[in-house]
């Protein structure tokens, strides 16, 4: 076999060992150190190959854990669970409430932005749907709102944490395909306040015509809406010096990170964060930071064979070749995207087709930053839809009165709505990449 047909059938075997139940992390870089040394003997025999192939796969763990852009990772994932635990999202959903709750549907949408708020401070999908499960689920049932509904609008807010910064999907897409991570941080911001209020909108449509599916909340005074907003502030704060530092050029986004955990653990011990509350945060923060690390260390081997296979190359001079419209394939391969989301989880999806498929996208003249964004945003369906669909798997674990299969119901209005955000994003590609080149030019 030549290394193209390797590569093929190594990614096969690959895709069967993940389809069948192996962990993401275990399959790729067994698949990776396999077709090294197949490759390599082909050319060194097999005992030199083994010698090569195994030292070179056991080289990237170190190599790659060293990196400095991969240190942003467990900043942002502690920013996330210090804020849980000191107690921010209970404030900032009160806020949210009093501000929004008159609109059809008011507590729902303000769920959303509340969610939204949370994810620029968590980075944490299934955290910030955790979280609001048990803050704003409890809430909206009280009102009488529908479950299914409650259960989706948590479900679905908490995906936009992996596109408002500090994501941790948007870091990892810049470690893959090399490009700034600064960029991408500040590019995430405005497409995931277009895809909140599109889940807002969603919302309001949908109790616009059916009432009884989101009663009104009570209408609050403008005295009582003003003294919800204080405790915002720590939120604010946190968004403002991370987004102002990476925007101005102050700090880059690791030491933006480590700024805004700070920031958050000062005000977690000032509002009486307890030892064992930060003791949990900072083994949580671990325990993900490992299992991320694992994942990309594994996928990194594949993509060094790969690079060896020559199959990025082959897939993008097969793409380009194509007699179809650039719009036409782009699309082609969101709509693979949109399947794969459905067998497998984001982060393992994004690291396995990323090397093949980002490289194609870019020699369509497609522009890497906002291919980041719409990939990324794609990546959110598979977190709300079946039969994965981990955030519905979250709130339904939270809620066991509410059975996940209502939980999924209930994301379909949102699923429609993250079509139409992509929708936009298509058209209109200086939302994604208005503030990076802003950010260019300052």
């Amino acid at each position: 076999m030549d290394p193209l047909q390797i590569g093929i059938t190594v990614t096969s075997v690959m895709m069967l060992m993940i389809f069948f139940g192996m962990r993401v992390a275990f399959a790729s870089a067994l698949a990776g150190t396999v077709g090294l040394v197949w490759i390599l003997s082909t050319k060194l025999g097999l005992e030199k190959a083994l010698y090569a192939g195994l030292g070179m796969a056991g080289t990237i763990p170190h190599s790659k854990a060293v990196t400095y852009a991969l240190s942003i990772l467990p900043m942002f994932i502690l920013i996330g669970f210090l804020a849980f635990h000191a107690g921010l999202t209970k404030s900032l959903f009160e806020a949210a409430k009093r501000w929004l709750g008159r609109l059809p549907g008011g507590l729902a949408v303000a769920t959303v932005f509340a969610t939204a708020g949370f994810a620029a401070v968590s980075g944490a999908s299934t955290a910030t749907a955790a979280v609001f499960a048990r803050v704003a689920i409890p809430e909206m049932l009280k009102d009488g709102y529908d479950k299914k509904l409650a259960a989706g609008v948590v479900a679905a807010g908490g995906t936009l944490a992996t596109l408002i910064p500090p994501s941790a999907i948007l870091v990892i897409y810049a470690i893959i395909v090399e490009e700034s991570v600064g960029q991408l941080l500040l590019a995430g911001f405005l497409p995931g306040i277009v895809s909140a209020l599109i889940y807002g909108l969603i919302i309001v449509s949908i109790v616009s015509f059916k009432p009884e599916m989101g009663p009104k909340t009570r209408i609050f005074s403008f005295k009582e809406k003003i003294v919800s907003l204080p405790g915002t502030v720590p939120i604010f704060s946190v968004i403002i010096i991370i987004f102002g530092s990476m925007y101005f050029g102050w700090a880059t986004p690791t030491e933006a990170g480590a700024l805004g955990a700070f920031v958050v653990f000062v005000i977690a011990v000032l509002k009486g964060m307890k030892a064992s509350a930060l003791k949990s945060a900072l083994y949580e923060t671990a325990k993900l930071t490992v299992m991320i690390f694992s994942i990309i260390w594994g996928v990194l081997v594949y993509v060094r064979f790969l690079g060896f296979a020559g199959l990025p190359d082959a897939f993008s001079n097969w793409i380009t070749s194509l007699d179809y419209p650039p719009l036409a394939i782009l699309l082609c391969i969101l709509l693979v995207y949109a399947i794969l989301g459905m067998f497998m989880d984001a982060i393992g999806m994004l690291l396995l087709t990323l090397p093949v498929v980002q490289p194609a996208v870019i020699a369509l003249g497609y522009d890497p930053i906002w291919f980041g964004i719409i990939v990324v945003k794609m990546a959110e369906l598979c977190l709300i839809t079946p039969p994965i669909g981990l955030n519905c798997f979250v709130v339904s674990g939270v809620r066991p009165d509410i059975p996940v299969q209502d939980v999924f119901r209930g994301c379909a209005p949102f699923f429609v709505a993250d079509v139409i955000t992509v929708g936009v994003l298509i058209a209109f590609p200086s939302i994604v990449l208005f503030l990076p080149n802003a950010m260019q030019l300052s």
